[in-house]
């Protein structure tokens, strides 16, 4: 079971929407990285 939650939101289809998405996969992968180090995960910009 997951130690997170998330909240579906609609997706928005403009370009702050696509930029915000592609910013969250890009946090979301260091974290990941983070977590296989052994490291704690950095959260926000």
């Amino acid at each position: 079971m997951s130690k997170t939650a998330s909240i579906g939101l609609a997706p928005s289809n403009g370009l702050f929407g696509r930029l915000m998405a592609s910013i969250d996969r890009l946090l979301m992968a260091s974290a990941r990285a983070a977590v296989r180090n052994g490291d704690l995960p950095y959260f926000g910009l």
